[in-house]
């Protein structure tokens, strides 16, 4: 399974505007998003679908591995997002103020749980990922 993103969502983002990122981010990604497949027990596919920006699966244990790829990439926590910590881990790659007009549109949003909260901000960063 090839996860070389360094957030799902967020870090879809980062690999579609093709920001570099280090051996290491990719081999972190990998480990999160494979740990997470497994603990969500979605399948390669739907991890895959997902990483490449198709959101029409609205299947709870996706919404949940996007909420766990997150949460170990740091950039949420509890459902709440933490924008100091995207800032500090995509400014350097993409610019903090493209960063910051991204978190603008996206981190207020609120799902029906932690798991849809995720999704909705991985499905927000990735299709605002053209200003990154």
């Amino acid at each position: 399974m090839k996860f070389i993103i360094v957030f799902l969502a967020l870090v879809a983002f980062v690999a579609a505007a093709e920001l570099p990122l280090t051996d290491e981010q990719k081999a972190q990604a990998h480990a999160n998003g494979a740990l997470c497949v497994q603990q969500e027990g979605i399948t390669k596919e739907q991890a895959m679908a997902l990483r490449a920006g198709n959101f029409d699966d609205k299947d709870p244990k996706v919404k949940c591995f996007a909420n766990c790829f997150l949460e170990k990439t740091g950039f949420i926590a509890d459902g709440q997002v933490k924008p100091d910590v995207v800032l500090a881990k995509l400014g350097p790659l993409a610019g903090v103020d493209k960063v910051k007009a991204v978190q603008a549109k996206c981190d207020s949003l609120k799902g029906a749980d932690k798991c849809d909260t995720a999704y909705q901000l991985y499905e927000c960063y990735y299709k605002n990922s053209a200003h990154i």
